[in-house]
């Protein structure tokens, strides 16, 4: 069965909080992205990490997966690309110390088609493939609609075309409402997807009647079959963990900037409210399904 964990920015930048709002609804494990008001994980000092681990200890919690922003840049960029191999480097050296397998990337932002530029994105995973091979460290690559790949059906052809151990998917069903192919996330996305995922997002989103415009609402509110998302999910044996990454708040729009790049303390404001919301709703949807 399938295990609950949360996104730590989507409570509060206090991890401490994080984690007692996480054993309040039993969740299994913390997705680290930004703490202390540090942009990401990338930014987290010798002496965070010592904290982190001080902190998590004894909390029956495990650090389930570290959500990182590489490939978040230019594919046209080689100072980018260099700054994004120091991070990739930097949380590698975070997830081993603190007993994580995984690392969540991306695969570059979206500066025209996928198609033309897919040969191009598969070079450019040449060198991390063999720093994570060297480490033993899985990268999760995320579908996500402002990167060239948006949706679960181009993740299973780039993967396929890497094929390599080491390149896995991170599965986020709202992400392909956001992605312009306008792919049916459940079952769509994920029976294109499933062979190769290794993690999954939890949030929720639907279109906008009027402007068409996609945006996240609270868990249950939105487009998504999360019934049989996660139906799916415990009849496919699927074990690993399903993060929510809750993305919605209550009183305000989150801009696109913070959807895009999130972390930090305005990004958090509101969070735990939100995710609060998010968590009673999956909680309730999560004892429908096993009793049904």
């Amino acid at each position: 069965m399938f295990k609950l964990a949360v996104f730590t920015d989507e409570v509060s930048q206090d991890l401490q909080r994080v984690i007692e709002i996480a054993r309040e609804f039993e969740l299994k494990g913390l997705e680290i992205r930004s703490l202390w008001n540090k942009k990401g994980p990338q930014d987290l000092t010798s002496g965070d990490i010592k904290r982190i681990k001080e902190i998590v200890k004894g909390s029956g919690l495990t650090i389930c997966s570290i959500a990182s922003p590489f490939f978040k840049c230019n594919i046209n960029s080689e100072e980018e690309y260099k700054v994004h191999l120091k991070i990739l480097r930097d949380c590698i050296s975070l997830a081993q110390q603190l007993d994580c397998p995984l690392i969540r990337g991306f695969t570059f932002w979206r500066k025209g088609n996928f198609e033309e530029n897919l040969e191009k994105i598969i070079s450019k995973f040449e060198e991390p493939i063999k720093i994570l091979e060297k480490e033993g460290i899985t990268l999760g690559i995320e579908n996500e609609a402002a990167t060239f790949i948006g949706n679960g059906k181009n993740l299973s052809r780039f993967l396929s075309k890497i094929d390599s151990p080491y390149i896995k998917a991170v599965w986020d069903p709202a992400n392909s409402i956001f992605d312009p192919e306008g792919e049916v996330p459940y079952p769509d996305g994920y029976e294109a997807i499933k062979r190769w995922m290794v993690h999954m997002h939890l949030k929720d989103a639907r279109r906008d009647s009027t402007t068409g415009e996609p945006k996240c609402v609270p868990v249950g509110k939105g487009a998504i079959d999360f019934r049989g998302q996660l139906k799916a999910l415990k009849n496919d044996n699927y074990e690993g963990y399903v993060s929510l990454e809750t993305h919605w708040r209550p009183e305000e729009e989150l801009s696109e900037e913070e959807i895009n790049l999130p972390g930090g303390e305005k990004f958090s404001r509101l969070a735990e409210k939100a995710s609060r919301i998010c968590l009673e709703n999956l909680q309730k949807l999560m004892r429908e399904i096993t009793q049904e």
